[in-house]
């Protein structure tokens, strides 16, 4: 498999030396990395090429490494079921750049881009209806950076008086706690509240 996928990443290199930055073959799965404005014409030439046949779209995600100057990954997983072929793409973007839309080529690209603007921020040109998906119409950030803060920015409760739901900034009222987060596999060397009854059974 390994021997294949090499020799179709040379294939592709060799065909699209415009589109191809570097490739690698690693866990099974042929990564091609291409500059953002080559996305969508690299993925129909891999659509279409005989020795490709790439024609099923699994997936879109994106990865976030805020101290790069290009933040984003955009990933793009596609399978060949003609020859039997895993292909990861893979485009980086900065912050404040947009990638041109799949859909044209993949109509089915539409949520998996909605996703990915939702949760990362990512812009893409052209896409028919951009707008979240996953979270709320009000929500504030993208919940998949790394600088979005875990307990998120606003809360949303029901207020009794004004017999509707209503935003409020995070408030943490939950008081810090010493945990004890040992598994009890390892072994704890004191005894905990009810192991005094195991004693007692023997």
């Amino acid at each position: 498999m390994s021997e294949a996928l090499r020799e179709l990443g040379e294939w592709i290199a060799e065909r699209r030396p415009d589109s191809v930055i570097s490739w690698k073959v690693a866990l099974g799965q042929l990564t091609v990395e291409v500059p953002p404005a080559s996305v969508v014409g690299f993925i129909e030439f891999l659509r279409a090429d005989a020795h490709c046949r790439f024609t099923t779209l699994i997936d879109i995600t994106a990865a976030d490494y805020p101290q790069r100057e290009k933040r984003f990954d955009v990933i793009y997983h596609l399978l060949s079921m003609h020859q039997n072929h895993r292909i990861r793409v893979r485009a980086a973007v900065r912050e404040d750049e947009s990638i041109p839309s799949l859909t044209g080529v993949f109509p089915g690209a539409n949520w998996y881009e909605r996703e990915v603007f939702d949760l990362f921020g990512v812009l893409f040109a052209g896409h028919p209806d951009l707008r979240r998906i996953l979270t709320d119409y009000g929500f504030r950030g993208h919940p998949l950076r790394k600088d979005f803060p875990t307990t998120g920015y606003t809360e949303l409760r029901y207020d009794s008086a004004l017999k509707r739901l209503v935003y409020e900034p995070v408030t943490l009222v939950h008081d810090f706690r010493q945990y004890d987060f040992m598994s009890p596999w390892e072994g704890a060397r004191y005894i905990l509240p009810g192991d005094e009854k195991g004693g007692e059974a023997k």
